[in-house]
């Protein structure tokens, strides 16, 4: 038991830095589906909570609606930065605040379904930076194949390159370490409905050169690559609860 404990040890050293080349900043993304005729509450409850966080010492989440595609009827984004950070006895404490276990119940009333995962990923400022610029979002979380999950984390890398070289956002790239089965979840940010609809009016010979660039031998790869190295995917195209103001 002991050498099967050490054994098991190593293994993860080995393997989650190479996992983790988008970032060490910890998530949790919680995916919300609101009990029939409650999710206008449900938002004002959640809205709420974000009003808390100066009081409960917690990053305020960022929150997305869905539009089309997944189950879920909001995604929450709760900046965690790590486990020590988030779990520490002063934090706990700053939580034990009445207002906010209210609402924490209340929230609890108003939800059907709910599932959570907790992720690594980009550093706190660069998603707050993205957020503040966009108003519609690309969401996909995908599930690898056994022993696929590194060959996952290649294939989001290379179609955020192919993206980029075509001057389109690039993907926030978030790997699970615990909860909901997905090891990858993806976000591309998008000002509107219009911008992520623009990929639609690119010269075939423009995305060549950028299939290329990003390590695909054409586009038409780019798709049976992913379902290759895949278990199941979920796509989601999403909004944001408060859109920045236009400019």
């Amino acid at each position: 038991m002991i050498l099967s404990a050490r054994f098991a040890l190593i293994v993860v050293a080995i393997v989650t830095p190479a996992l983790a080349a988008e970032g060490n900043y910890l998530y949790r993304a919680e995916m919300v589906q609101a009990a029939p005729g409650k999710f206008t509450e449900l938002v004002a409850l959640y809205a709420r909570q974000t009003s808390l966080s100066k009081l409960t010492g917690d990053a305020p989440a960022f929150v997305m609606r869905h539009s089309q595609g997944d189950r879920w009827d909001l995604l929450l984004i709760y900046p965690m930065g790590s486990y020590g950070e988030y779990y520490s006895a002063e934090r706990i404490a700053k939580r034990k605040n009445t207002e906010a276990d209210s609402t924490s119940r209340q929230i609890q009333q108003n939800v059907a379904w709910h599932e959570d995962l907790f992720l690594y990923g980009p550093s706190l400022d660069a998603l707050k930076s993205a957020f503040a610029r966009a108003a519609f979002y690309h969401v996909e979380m995908l599930h690898a194949l056994a022993g696929r999950q590194a060959d996952l984390v290649k294939e989001r890398e290379m179609e955020s390159a192919y993206n980029q070289a075509l001057g389109r956002p690039e993907l926030f790239i978030f790997l699970r370490d615990a909860g909901a089965h997905f090891d990858v979840l993806s976000i591309d940010f998008y000002r509107d409905l219009k911008h992520y609809a623009e990929s639609a009016d690119i010269p075939a010979e423009k995305q060549q050169a950028a299939a290329r660039t990003a390590g695909y031998s054409s586009p038409d790869q780019i798709g049976p690559f992913l379902r290759s190295i895949i278990a199941d995917h979920h796509d989601t195209l999403a909004v944001s609860v408060n859109p920045p103001p236009k400019k």
